[in-house]
């Protein structure tokens, strides 16, 4: 049985993601109400996964808006298939990320048939960066996110293993 459902955003449930707030450094993934449209837009594939009890536990999303400007995302789809997530912030921290981000890869495989997953993280975030790794992601690039110069690193993995 899947630890978690998901499904396409809803409005509702995107009402709920922008206003969930990080602890400082993570305060960088807050959202904010203009990031609405874009949650709910099927063009950006954004989905919300919900436990068993259909509580909103997180999101993700599948390409262009999983980029970060100033990465060079040249080798694009089919091949990679670049992947977001955002876990809840009250669920941060507490060993959930390995068990959140397989749900989205395993659901990534069968939607999208990738040859390989693509990440970009922010350097300080190694929680993130550590699940990645556990999970085969290898380190790919470092580059400065435009236009703030935050240090962000790319990885990558083949989509079955």
């Amino acid at each position: 049985m899947d630890e978690y459902h998901i499904l396409p955003t809803t409005k509702e449930q995107a009402e709920k993601i922008i206003t969930g707030r990080y602890q400082p450094p993570y305060g960088v993934y807050d959202l904010d109400p203009a990031d609405l449209k874009v949650l709910i837009n099927p063009e950006y594939r954004y989905h919300c996964l919900l436990n068993p009890a259909e509580e909103l536990v997180g999101y993700c999303c599948y390409g262009i808006d999983a980029q970060v400007p100033g990465g060079d995302y040249s080798c694009g789809e089919p091949q990679v298939l670049d992947v977001g997530v955002g876990l809840h912030p009250d669920l941060t921290g507490q060993g959930r990320g390995e068990v959140f981000v397989t749900a989205v890869l395993k659901y990534a495989r069968r939607a999208y048939n990738p040859d390989r997953f693509r990440v970009t993280v922010a350097d300080f975030n190694q929680r993130s960066m550590k699940t990645f790794q556990k999970l085969g992601f290898e380190v790919k690039v470092h580059f400065l996110r435009h236009p703030d110069s935050l240090p962000f690193t790319q990885l990558e993995r083949k989509a079955y293993e």
